[in-house]
């Protein structure tokens, strides 16, 4: 390059954050500095020849509403043109609404639109397997916002990202985290939050995770007078050092600012530019008693960690029940039981009985969840019908599950119409999904339908404070059946505004607009049931108050509590659909996408652009936000993205697989051979199915969702006469009936939507593409991989031969596999789910070079000869050897019925 500045969308596949997520002890103590050390290190501050002049994060916290932008400025101070990244963590509850770089005096700025419009109008990519823009899950609660750029030799870049977000009390607190991590010492690294509250500031600090305690008393400033709050965070290079001769950094881990507000009134009621915003958390209340049920899976997945974590969450929270609680336990795996069968009293000889039954329990067969929770909220009931002492308690059903119904009702449709006619209104129940085989949008709905939520578990060494954390929130019912009422003639387009439960040290928050001649008169009553009496309260306006607000902090809080509107709006929107079919839930989504479009935020209903941005073919990255319940990656196994995107590989930098995946084999290959991988046993079977030229098979079909994926045998053309005809897939059909997408797949060509005209690509293409719910990454002369929701993961294989011997063709390969339905089948897809076989006499076989043995599975007694396959899916020219059993004559007694069952008269 000559000294100016190659701009290119790119896939960020490797991370390289700036601000992110993870700890680093301290070396040696950055306290005691020589002095000039600053001004000595940062010199010393470039990676490859690459600087971080700048980083700073300015959050500007307005009624509860967050406007945070991270502006970061990149100096590349080789004599090369250098790949940099521009990498920061964001919390997944926020939107981002812009996006900018500066290079040159030249400034990209970032669009936002909907994914049709972007699809159409970027109907191709071609990136590189390590490079573009997106934005993905990343952990529990963060996604990663990544793009890289060339930037030329001794020329600088500046990024800005802006994004916005409602602050949620939580615990009495609001928590405002900012993940740092620059990777490299910083001249000017700054975090600078300002808060204003129009009720006062009752409580703020600010705490650095990752610094020793005496430097983070050092260098944080915090102070907050009245209705203002300020915290500022300016390390100098000398104290981001993790040692004083070191050139690697302390700053890595969470900066997390916390405050609270004052209660002196029951609400606050703010109005502005005919929009407002009603804080609701009354002080003083009498705790209410409660009735609590507990619904816990103990089928055999809960194994392990899972049980025993469960069990000690269990046990802390049966110590912190309080004397006027009443309780009771459900365990669920194939059957149904329950501890006591009706409510009993919290007292300490209950307590203690409850304890012993929590450490006894065993875990027992399938997951009969329906059964479960129907026999939970029957005890509920029961007692508000038949026990006088409990009718005013605050009853609440939580219940905790790993995996999917499987036993008794396992149709997820009706399970939700039986608990919804069961509950019918009159309690909350929440859900608890635990590690990544839950279908967590199924619990959720469920929860949403009934005046709950659901919660992810995390699979990890905290899980048991996940749970305690999450039963904290819920602990102190202080409230119920509550409802925020404004004048009906003055309010339009409210956001949620009866609840279920109002709990201790939480928040209710309800906007809306104003009509223009109804300010004056505008005020909200609520009502709800407290402690032995009703509860009632009115707020007013104070205009004189808005006034002085308003000249406080000006146009921010008018802008800011109409955009708390527009955010709290679509985000119920976007939850609301996930329930809806057909015309209802286009209706919403067409609402949702309006609106996302009016406020210009990122959601996911709407990509961003960049423009300007564009590489030698005008091709721009585009932006994506993840879909709504994605999971962190470390869970995955495989690096999920979620964008469309554009760019070349760059020249620093060779190209890579698209996606890292993992080592289990399961899939179809050469002639063809199917290799089936049996973790439970670690080890594999294989089977081959001989059929003519022409012949499609279904390898995976999901009756639940219409997903399938077939596979069309082509012939060796050059064999010799008398020679066995080897057959080979020549074409892959993969669909997704739900959102309309199909994906036929040759070693010619990939084509998206063939019916319907969609675009082709070759296999000299580099391609990241989605369409709704599925996410394609086409790996240049390679591979592709399909990933669909967090259903499933495929990879098809791309087979180049020598001219002259046979055709060219493809492998197929299940990557990920745990979220399809139980009723997947096909010559894979039968094997998803957990089977059980026997191998014994063990002997030698016709081959003397070859052991065979008998296996007994599924009822039939086989013989089957030890051997081996390859596995072509990291290695598509030589392959890696596989083990395994051989089942011979088409796999006859292992897969279920004939193999001539699996034939389909079409790839679609």
């Amino acid at each position: 390059m000559d000294g100016t500045m190659g701009l290119r969308g790119l896939l960020c596949m490797y991370v390289v954050p700036l601000l992110a997520l993870q700890a680093m002890p301290a070396q040696g103590s950055p306290t005691d500095r020589p002095k000039g050390s600053e001004k000595r290190q940062a010199v010393n501050t470039a990676v490859d020849g690459v600087i971080i002049r700048n980083l700073k994060v300015n959050c500007k916290v307005t009624s509860r509403f967050a406007h945070c932008v991270i502006t970061s400025q990149v100096v590349n101070s080789a004599d090369e043109a250098k790949e940099v990244a521009f990498d920061v963590e964001i919390p997944k509850t926020a939107f981002i609404s812009d996006f900018a770089i500066t290079a040159d005096g030249q400034a990209f700025v970032g669009d936002i639109k909907d994914k049709v419009t972007a699809w159409k109008q970027y109907r191709k990519a071609a990136i590189s397997g390590e490079n573009a823009g997106l934005v993905r899950a990343s952990g529990r609660t963060m996604e990663q916002f990544s793009i890289n750029l060339i930037v030329g030799p001794r020329s600088k870049a500046t990024f800005r990202l802006t994004y916005e977000e409602v602050l949620k009390r939580k615990l009495t607190q609001y928590d405002l985290v900012i993940k740092v991590k620059p990777k490299q010492l910083v001249d000017h690294f700054e975090i600078d939050v300002d808060i204003f509250e129009p009720q006062g500031i009752s409580k703020l600090d600010a705490q650095a995770s990752f610094l020793p305690k005496q430097l983070a008393t050092q260098i944080i400033k915090k102070s907050f007078s009245g209705k203002k709050g300020h915290v500022l965070f300016r390390p100098t290079v000398g104290q981001q050092q993790s040692c004083p001769t070191c050139s690697t950094s302390l700053l890595n881990g969470d900066f997390r600012v916390t405050y609270d507000v004052n209660r002196d009134k029951p609400c606050d009621l703010l109005v502005t530019n005919n929009h407002f915003a009603h804080f609701f958390a009354p002080q003083n209340l009498t705790n209410l008693n409660k009735n609590l049920v507990f619904v816990i899976d103990i089928s055999t997945s809960m194994q392990g960690q899972k049980v025993q974590q469960t069990k000690e969450a269990l046990l802390k929270i049966l110590g912190d029940m309080r004397p006027g609680d009443y309780f009771d336990l459900v365990l669920f795996g194939s059957g149904v039981q329950s501890w006591k069968g009706s409510l009993v009293p919290a007292s300490a000889a209950n307590l203690q009985a409850a304890r012993d039954f929590v450490q006894r329990f065993t875990l027992e067969g399938s997951t009969n969840l329906n059964g479960g929770l129907l026999q939970g909220i029957e005890i509920l009931n029961k007692a508000q019908g038949s026990l006088p002492e409990v009718s005013n308690h605050a009853s609440i059903l939580i219940m905790l599950t790993d995996g999917e119904p499987t036993e008794g009702v396992t149709d997820r449709s009706q399970i939700l119409k039986n608990v919804r006619n069961a509950i019918r209104g009159k309690f909350p129940l929440y859900n608890l999904g635990f590690g990544q085989n839950v279908d967590f949008n199924f619990l959720e709905v469920m929860s949403m339908e009934n005046n709950g939520r659901a919660q992810r578990i995390y699979e990890d060494h905290d899980a048991t404070q996940q749970l305690q954390g999450f039963y904290d929130q819920v602990a102190t019912p202080l409230l119920v059946d509550v409802e925020l009422q404004y004048p009906q003639d003055a309010v339009s387009a409210l956001t949620q505004h009866r609840h279920k439960q109002y709990y201790e040290g939480s928040e209710i928050v309800v906007a809306g607009r104003v009509a223009d001649h109804k300010l004056s008169s505008f005020k909200a009553d609520v009502q709800a049931h407290g402690e032995g009496q009703e509860f009632k309260t009115t707020c007013l306006v104070d205009e004189e108050e808005m006034k002085k607000l308003l000249q406080e902090r000006g146009h921010m809080l008018e802008n800011h509590i109409e955009r708390l509107w527009a955010y709290l709006t679509i985000q119920e929107l976007l939850a609301k659909r996930m329930k809806l079919e057909g015309e209802e839930k286009a209706n919403l989504t067409a609402k949702a996408l309006q609106m996302s479009l009016a406020y210009q935020f990122v959601t996911p209903l709407t990509s961003m652009t960049i423009r300007g941005m564009e590489d030698k073919d005008g091709l721009k990255p585009i932006i994506d936000k993840p879909p709504e319940d994605s999971q962190p990656l470390e869970m995955l196994g495989h690096r999920k993205t979620f964008m469309l995107s554009a760019s070349q590989p760059s020249p620093t930098r060779p190209s890579s697989n698209v996606m890292q995946l993992p080592s289990q084999v399961t899939g179809v290959d050469t002639d063809p051979h199917f290799i089936i991988h049996v973790p439970q046993k670690e080890d594999t079977l294989c089977f081959n199915i001989n059929e003519e030229p022409g012949v499609v098979l279904s390898l995976v079909q999901d009756p639940d969702t219409g997903f399938s994926v077939n596979g069309q045998l082509i012939g060796n053309n050059a064999r010799s006469p008398g020679q066995h005809e080897g057959t080979y897939f020549g074409r892959l059909g993969i669909a997704n009936p739900a959102t309309g997408f199909q994906l036929e797949v040759t070693p010619q060509n990939i084509m998206l939507n063939p019916r319907s005209g969609g675009p082709v690509f070759s296999w000299r293409d580099q391609a990241l593409l989605r369409q709704d719910e599925v996410v394609v990454a086409i790996n240049r002369k390679k591979s592709l991989v399909v990933s669909v929701e967090d259903r499933g993961t495929f990879e098809v294989v791309l087979h180049r031969v020598w001219k002259g011997s046979h055709q060219d063709f493809l492998g197929f390969y299940v990557l990920d596999s745990h979220q399809m339905s139980r009723r997947t089948h096909g010559l894979l897809g039968q094997f998803f789910h957990p089977f059980d076989y026997k191998v014994s006499d063990l002997h030698p076989g016709s081959d003397p070079t070859k052991t065979d043995a008998t296996m007994v599975v599924k009822n039939h007694r086989l013989t089957v000869t030890r051997g081996s396959q390859k596995d072509y899916s990291k290695d598509p020219r030589h392959g890696a050897e596989v083990t395994c059993w051989f089942v011979h004559n088409n796999g006859a007694g292992l897969i279920d019925g004939i193999h001539t069952d699996y034939i389909v008269p079409d790839i679609f």
